[in-house]
């Protein structure tokens, strides 16, 4: 599969929990690119904000139309999305592909 990267904002140290949690949502969706959509080019983007971070992976193409396959990978991500008082949204893009956007707030300092 060609994925590309991109980290925007000013990179930070994440606490262990939630950088092992972002790792494991971008790995899911990698690897559902690569189960359901043929592995797709792939666009993968870090935000780094103010508040939370955020996690963009778009495909090019293939996916299931209504994003629920017979395994638990999007409910994994988002449970795990949601340990961290977090949201996951996933879906089909138009004109083909598919999206899975995470937001994971920072723990308060």
């Amino acid at each position: 599969m060609e994925a590309t990267l991109t980290v925007e904002g000013a990179p930070r140290e994440l606490a262990p929990a939630l950088d092992t949690c972002a790792y494991r949502i971008v790995q899911e969706a990698l690897t559902n690119v690569a189960r359901h959509a043929g592995g797709a080019s792939t666009e993968v983007t870090i935000r780094y904000g103010d508040a939370a971070l955020e996690l963009l992976v778009v495909d090019a193409g293939g996916a299931a139309a209504n994003g629920r396959g017979s395994g638990h990978g999007l409910v994994g991500m988002r449970e795990r999305a949601a340990l961290f008082g977090g949201t996951l949204d996933a879906g089909p893009v138009p004109g083909g592909g598919f999206r899975v956007h995470a937001v994971l707030p920072y723990p308060p300092s």
